[in-house]
């Protein structure tokens, strides 16, 4: 597929634009900087300019697609990573703002352009958990879609009306465009850096719902989402199987969530922020886990 990546260069889009592009897709970064992987065309787009939104998705993405003599091609999907990516960053207005146009312009193009699947990250934040002032617990575990998602910050705002942005363009052009509330993101190399002291101090993980995404398989969720067509709008949690930390579930049920209501019973070390739905509608299988490389 020829796709339309937002946010490239990013934590996360790095190394899902590199699974991309190992299963055959042709994907051009959009960003402020540049990512260099090979086959990987870089243009610079301020995204809460519509216009230049709009130009860069209707413009050839290499001097290759010159040859054919046959006009632009147009992206058969979009994938909007971009934003800014936490609180206290920028002015929580300015990261509301950024955060919510880039969206609007990114899913606005891509279905006056034609184009019928759109991908884009929303965040764990929604749940209104994760930048809470104090501690907030989720209202029963593990914590699935239907959670609500009333959060107090700027960030996981900007994301819960980035939310309602996709559903309504859905419902007005029918295409399908999914939302991934993507848990908090780790690279290979933070496991064996970070992950002692997890083990450690469980409670480092508490605002994360004790949950964590490894960015490689991220990229494999991205892949099965532009595989999958049909879904309509559709919002999917997104985690590794097991959680981030080295005690067992029932151990941070009697320590951090001691009555709140349990849907189900979990397994041993089974995450908290449910991945059920993305494995059951897209075929979403994380294949990696920090226990493989600390060994535990």
């Amino acid at each position: 597929m020829r796709v339309f990546f937002t946010g490239g260069a990013g934590k996360a889009g790095k190394h899902a634009i590199r699974h991309l592009t190992e299963q055959g897709h042709r994907v051009t970064n959009i960003d402020l900087n540049k990512v260099d992987l090979p086959g990987v065309n870089n243009l610079r787009v301020d995204l809460t300019d519509a216009g230049q939104v709009f130009n860069a998705m209707s413009a050839y993405a290499g001097f290759d697609e010159l040859e054919p003599g046959k006009g632009v091609p147009r992206y058969d999907a979009v994938v909007h990573f971009a934003a800014i990516p936490c609180i206290l960053i920028r002015p929580d207005n300015e990261t509301y703002m950024i955060n919510v146009a880039s969206t609007y312009n990114v899913i606005d193009a891509a279905v006056k352009l034609g184009i019928r699947k759109v991908i884009f990250a929303s965040s764990e934040t929604t749940y209104g958990i994760c930048f809470a002032d104090g501690e907030k617990k989720p209202e029963y575990i593990p914590v699935d879609e239907e959670h609500p998602t009333v959060p107090p910050d700027s960030y996981a705002m900007s994301k819960v009306v980035n939310e309602a942005t996709g559903k309504s363009f859905q419902q007005r052009m029918g295409i399908d465009i999914y939302a991934l509330r993507i848990n908090n993101v780790i690279e290979p190399h933070e496991y064996e850096r970070d992950f002692p002291a997890y083990i450690a101090d469980p409670a480092k993980r508490r605002r994360n719902i004790f949950a964590y995404i490894d960015a490689r398989d991220l990229g494999h969720m991205v892949d099965r989402c532009l595989k999958t067509d049909g879904l309509g709008y559709q919002v999917f949690n997104v985690s590794n199987d097991d959680m981030s930390v080295g005690i067992t579930s029932d151990d941070v049920i009697a320590r951090f969530y001691r009555g709140v209501p349990q849907k189900r019973a979990m397994g041993r070390d089974e995450t908290f922020y449910s991945n059920d739905k993305a494995k059951r509608m897209v075929g979403f299988v994380p294949k990696h886990s920090w226990r493989d490389v600390l060994g535990r």
